[in-house]
């Protein structure tokens, strides 16, 4: 049970709730204080005649238009009917429950005058599993992510049966599900329907989910790489903290470190301290960029990662709606909280750097098959040369010559990037977050794809380097301790415990490729045999993420 008080959400928080974990409001005497005296001082601005935006006064381009008081509550409802205008697909549901925690989160900052009734709705709704439909298109992340807000608000207060929700599989309209909870339509007060649908938390939701699969593709991006550097029989100079010391950026340092303790212990890698073996004879004295330069080129980027992330908590935490109401001194805001650039730009720099570390992999691969470049491994990861005819791996690296441009071509700047004259040109700047968040997880869903093939080359090319060592195609007990649990569990999952006798791909007649990449696939998407083995080195890059 996750306690809501509008502070301190953090993304693995946001992450567990949209799978389906439950929440609490806080029952803290100050928090609830700053609720009740928020839409108390709307009230009061209400009996006193004050000009309040959005609450007085009609919206946007159109708020020089004032609203009589017996038409101040049908003009709250009108907020959330008018944005029934989505087209798209819908989100998914796990994004959409993290809209809804945030703008429970929002509300429970007690800055948008609303009851505590109307976020209490929200939370059974979320409790009991009920997951209203919305859609990934018509938010501009301007003036809040209005339309998919409006889907969410509409159908937790019962505005109409045309809104539909989501129970257990089952599609039924806002209404039935309310009465399946012992609830009736909720009738809003002043401020309350702009509160609902006037904010950045659906586009932030996307994004914290995105952010969420985004570093787990990052932990398991470089602990790939630290399997294909012991099948390419790297160094470990390249790692070696003095390095790392006098460039003392954070996310090179981190690499640095993360490294060592990725090949510790690793039979295969080469040390170049004294009695260690050195660089190979006759050949090259050094490792070629892509895995010398690996802290260099992957530090920027879990430092570019870190700051995405950083981000995205903050707007997470953030009262994000138009007007903001003091409940200390009783001061109304007219604000731009709305906008959600920092949720766009934070989107923008996950899917570049996403699009950096697929490329990166993608060099390696390159040199993996390639046998000028792989220390003697066979062209394309071949199984069994003798067979005459088998090509290995040739198709799936197509594969992901397929996926890593595509990768980058979602990495492109989203924010802000149109012009806008939106809503009689009041909304005349837009963060564009939404189709941000929306491109980034369509960036992670990609990228899944490309580790689980990536995962095929480092599994099968381990196990070819082994048999080149000693007889037998298991490389358990040449890998460092921490590449062996890696290997062994996507061994396991793309097809069976490993086998002395035979590696992950010998004749390529005995089984399709597909099926091995769809199995880490799904492992992975489903976080179970990978994620255990991935433990130790996922909580250091959530660690370094959050600091």
């Amino acid at each position: 049970m996750i306690t809501i008080s509008g502070e301190g959400l953090t993304l693995s928080q946001i992450n567990a709730v949209s799978k389906g974990a439950k929440i609490a409001l806080s029952q803290d005497p100050q928090v609830l204080g700053r609720i009740e005296a928020s839409q108390g001082r709307i009230e009061a601005a209400v009996n006193n005649g004050e000009d309040v935006y959005g609450v007085t006064t009609l919206y946007g381009g159109m708020a020089d238009q004032r609203v009589p008081v017996e038409r101040m509550i049908e003009l709250q409802h009108i907020a959330l009917w008018h944005h029934k205008t989505a087209t798209g697909p819908r989100l998914p549901a796990e994004d959409v429950r993290a809209a809804m925690l945030l703008r429970i989160n929002s509300l429970m900052k007690g800055y948008s005058g609303v009851r505590l009734e109307l976020i209490e709705r929200y939370v059974t709704f979320l409790n009991a599993g009920v997951t209203p439909h919305a859609f990934q298109r018509g938010s501009i992340g301007a003036s809040g992510d209005l339309v998919p807000l409006s889907y969410i608000g509409a159908s937790v207060i019962g505005l109409d049966p045309a809104f539909l929700v989501d129970w257990n599989g089952e599609t039924m309209d806002c209404h039935s599900a309310l009465n399946k909870l012992g609830l009736e339509p909720l009738t809003l007060r002043p401020k309350e329907g702009l509160a609902m649908n006037n904010g950045t938390t659906a586009s932030t939701g996307v994004a914290a989910n995105a952010m969420g699969r985004g570093a787990r593709v990052l932990a398991l991006g470089l602990a790939t790489q630290a399997l294909l550097a012991e099948a390419l029989l790297a160094t470990n100079q390249s790692f070696h903290a003095t390095i790392q010391a006098i460039k003392p950026h954070p996310g090179q340092v981190f690499v640095g470190s993360l490294f060592r303790n990725l090949l510790e212990g690793s039979i295969l890698i080469r040390g170049e301290a004294a009695g260690e073996r050195g660089h190979r004879k006759g050949k090259l004295i050094q490792d070629r960029y892509s895995l010398r330069c690996l802290p260099q080129y992957t530090g920027p980027i879990v430092d570019m990662m870190a700051v995405a992330a950083k981000q995205i908590a903050t707007e997470a935490n953030s009262a994000n709606d138009n007007p903001l109401v003091d409940p200390d001194t009783g001061e109304v805001y007219h604000t731009g909280n709305f906008l959600a650039q920092y949720t766009g730009v934070a989107c923008d720099t996950l899917r570049a750097q996403l699009a950096m570390l697929l490329k990166h992999l993608d060099v390696q691969i390159a040199m993996l098959v390639t046998p000028e470049f792989n220390n003697g491994l066979p062209p394309s990861l071949v199984g069994n040369p003798d067979h005459g005819l088998n090509m290995g791996l040739k198709s799936l690296q197509l594969t992901c010559n397929s996926v890593a441009p595509l990768v980058q071509f979602y990495g492109r700047s989203m924010v802000d990037l149109y012009p806008s004259h939106a809503e009689q040109f009041n909304q005349n700047i837009n963060s564009q977050a939404m189709n941000a968040a929306n491109l980034a997880r369509e960036a992670v869903d990609a990228s899944e794809h490309f580790l689980a093939a990536a995962l095929v080359f480092a599994v099968q090319a381990v196990e070819l380097r082994a048999n080149t060592v000693r007889p037998g195609f298991d490389a358990s007990d040449l890998l460092s301790t921490r590449n062996a649990a890696l290997y062994r569990a996507a061994r396991t999952v793309a097809l069976g415990a490993p086998d002395a006798e035979k590696p992950l791909l010998w004749n390529d007649t005995e089984g399709f490729i597909q099926d091995k990449v769809e199995g880490i696939l799904t492992d992975l998407r489903e976080g179970k045999v990978i994620a255990a083995a991935m433990a130790d080195t996922q909580a250091e890059i959530d660690a370094f993420l959050a600091a």
